[in-house]
């Protein structure tokens, strides 16, 4: 078994760290009972019940108190064990454990805190494991020098779920809204779920392997995608790293043949949960390979290809999902069991934090210094 070198077992760093994170998510979590009308979403609240995440909290807040208390007596470093169990205590006090679930008024603004939580908990308990575990490149930090970047995209796009999911459904319904589509909506809905679901993915995929594939061909475009190319640390959160512009173009693309098809509600909640999570393991930091699946499904080893920063291998693996729209235009490239030596841009003075990683495009070309835009995309034409 292969484990990072950085993380050491036994000596309580670990149980800080999540002591940390469980206290902070419990403390996010009384705030989201209290506020419900502001800080939660409605299409989301339809998917829990106020009962079953009281139970998750008070599990949460225990969880965090118990590393907290590990922690401080294994480890040297006392802080984070003391960190942890502040924001714990500070849970309780605001009434963590006494919480009460209600109903909830529709409002018209709100944020997406609960989206963050659920979504943030659900997937540092799958894949922060799997790097220590099955790491790709053991080296590379779990809290490399860009994570906390990569946290704030993480962030910003969880909380501002509503205002993006509005944005990317206006291009659909502005030009396809007019149709009258009720026979084919009413048609495809009527099919089993799971053809539902093939189409809704391949079609969506197929989409966005052609906006993907043009933001890397277009000049003015790139700058914009270039952000998500920038971190050289391929882990859970990289995937996170995407420019609003390249996220309102690429989601509106692929909502328009959900938009138009109209596929069932239970067909796109699972292609919303299914995307979520992919997205993050493309991204991860993991050398499992998936056997056979691999030439089926996207992979990380597929994914990471497309983020290699070696020229000669540009412009390959569009596809989100499907490797086959790659081989369909002629974009596929998975040689075996190899991986990319390195990933992220060529070019070193890429600014760092989110703010400067938002306003750069508007201002110059990743490649205004050092190399010719043309060269590095030969291979995509």
């Amino acid at each position: 078994m292969n484990i990072k070198d950085n993380v050491k077992f036994g000596e309580g760093i670990i149980s800080g760290y999540t002591s940390v994170f469980l206290g902070i998510l419990s403390f996010l979590g009384v705030f989201c009972f209290k506020y419900p009308e502001w800080l939660t979403t409605p299409e989301f609240r339809n998917v829990y019940t106020g009962e079953s995440m009281k139970i998750l909290l008070t599990a949460v807040i225990i969880a965090s108190l118990f590393f907290g208390v590990i922690s401080f007596i294994r480890s040297s470093k006392k802080k984070w064990a003391l960190y942890g169990m502040a924001f714990c205590v500070l849970a309780i006090v605001l009434g963590g454990f006494d919480v009460s679930p209600r109903s909830v008024n529709i409002t018209k603004v709100h944020l997406g805190l609960d989206w963050l939580i659920l979504d943030l908990f659900l997937m540092a308990i799958i894949f922060v494991p799997i790097e220590i575990v099955f790491p790709k490149r053991k080296n590379q930090p779990t809290f490399h020098e860009e994570w906390k970047t990569d946290l704030v995209y993480f962030v910003v796009s969880h909380l501002l779920v509503q205002f993006f999911g509005v944005i990317t459904q206006q291009p659909a319904k502005l030009f396809f809204g007019w149709m009258g589509l009720e026979g084919i909506q009413n048609f495809v809905q009527d099919q089993p779920v799971l053809i539902q679901l093939f189409f809704a993915f391949f079609i969506s995929d197929l989409f966005q392997y052609w906006t993907h594939r043009i933001f890397h061909r277009h000049t003015f475009l790139w700058r914009f995608h270039s952000i998500h190319h920038s971190t050289e640390n391929m882990d859970w959160l990289a995937g996170s790293r995407t420019h609003f512009v390249d996220i309102f173009v690429t989601r509106s693309m692929a909502f328009v043949p959900l938009y138009v098809l109209g596929f069932s509600t239970i067909t796109f909640n699972i292609y919303v949960i299914f995307m979520a999570i992919h997205a993050v393991l493309i991204h991860s930091n993991t050398r499992i390979n998936f056997g056979v699946l691999k030439y089926i499904f996207a992979t990380p080893q597929y994914h990471h290809w497309h983020h290699c920063k070696d020229s000669e291998y540009y412009g390959k693996n569009f596809a989100t999902i499907f490797p086959f729209i790659d081989r369909l235009f002629g974009t596929y490239y998975l040689p075996d069991n190899v991986w990319p030596e390195d990933t992220g841009l060529l070019e070193v003075d890429f600014p760092k934090g989110y703010v400067k990683q938002a306003v750069y495009p508007f201002t110059k070309s990743p490649f205004d210094n050092d190399l010719n835009m043309e060269e590095y995309s030969k291979s995509t034409r």
